[in-house]
C-alpha cells in the first residue's frame, strides 16, 4: 500500500517544484523591468552643466551626504543589474572591481590618470548606456540621473571595492 502512495505523490512534488521554478523565473524577469528612478540631491553642492572628470564627492565636506544619496540611488537603479551592495550575480559587471587595474600601479601619475579614465568611463556608460549588436546591455541614465546622482553612486561604489 505504501508503493501505491509514494507513486501518487510523484505527480505532486513534481507539479509543486514546476510552479516554484516558473514563479522564481517570473520574479527574475520582473526584478529587471524597473522603471528608473530619479534621485534627489538638492543636499548636495550642485556641480553646473559642464560634467566633472572626477568624482567631486570623494573627498571632502559633502562625502558623506553624497555616499548616503549614492547608496539610495544605486539601490533605486543599479541594484537591479549589477546586485544588492554592488555584489553581481555574474551577468553584469561586478562594480567593486571597476578600477582594481588602477590600484596595481606604482607610479602615481600613472595610477591617477588610470583612475580618471575609470571615471570617465563610469560616466560615459551611466550616461549613454551601452548597446552591442542592437542589444541594450545597459539602458542610458542622462536625462534621468543627474551629475551629482551619478558621482553620489560612484562614491557609493568607491566604499564597495573589492580586490
Amino acid at each position: 500500500m505504501s508503493i501505491v502512495r509514494q507513486s501518487s505523490s510523484r505527480p505532486l512534488i513534481a507539479a509543486y517544484f514546476a510552479l516554484m521554478l516558473t514563479l522564481t523565473a517570473q520574479q527574475s524577469w520582473a526584478h529587471g523591468d524597473v522603471v528608473p528612478q530619479s534621485v534627489d540631491t538638492s543636499t548636495l553642492p550642485q556641480l553646473g552643466a559642464k560634467w566633472l572628470d572626477n568624482n567631486p564627492y570623494s573627498s571632502g565636506a559633502a562625502n558623506k551626504e553624497a555616499l548616503r544619496i549614492g547608496t539610495s540611488a544605486y539601490n533605486q537603479n543599479c541594484a537591479r543589474c549589477h546586485g544588492l551592495e554592488a555584489i553581481s550575480g555574474g551577468i553584469s559587471p561586478d562594480l567593486r572591481k571597476i578600477d582594481n587595474d588602477c590600484a596595481d600601479l606604482a607610479d602615481a601619475a600613472k595610477k591617477n590618470a588610470c583612475y580618471q579614465e575609470i571615471s570617465e568611463y563610469f560616466v560615459a556608460t551611466v550616461r549613454r548606456g551601452r548597446v552591442r549588436d542592437g542589444r541594450v546591455y545597459m539602458p542610458p541614465f542622462e536625462g534621468t540621473l543627474s551629475q551629482e546622482a551619478i558621482w553620489s553612486i560612484k562614491t557609493y561604489l568607491e566604499t564597495r571595492r573589492e580586490r
